[in-house]
């Protein structure tokens, strides 16, 4: 009786692992964010149809601009991308902290361990 059971789990294992590697993959999705809190603004779309995949996706980039990808993929001509920048990056003239006291941490300030009590 018990090797019938065994056999009977096997069977079953069996037939809920197989899969049809043929079958036609089709399917199609796409999402977005805009979180005015963080400025996280981007957004995806892909559609597939058998081996032919075409998508794109947005998102915007911390300098300001905003990049766009729109890609393709099929079996003739492989995975091919194209991306475009839209917008003038904007950078800030002056990074790190400015001001304070002279024992900074700041950004772009160099410090020595040597300074410290435990060391003199």
């Amino acid at each position: 009786m018990f090797k019938v059971c065994i056999a009977f789990a096997a069977l079953i294992a069996v037939s809920i692992a197989y899969e049809d590697y043929h079958s036609h993959p089709s399917y199609k999705f796409e999402y977005g964010v805009k979180d005015p809190h963080t400025g996280d603004h981007k957004s995806q779309w892909e559609h597939r149809d058998g081996d032919v995949v075409k998508g794109a996706y947005t998102l915007h980039e911390a300098d300001g601009t905003e990049r766009i990808v729109e890609y393709s993929s099929d079996k003739h001509n492989g995975f091919q991308a194209h991306v475009k920048r839209v917008g003038h990056a904007h950078h800030p003239e002056v990074y790190g902290h400015q001001g304070g006291y002279e024992g900074s941490y700041g950004h772009g300030y160099g410090h020595s361990y040597s300074k410290l009590s435990k060391y003199n």
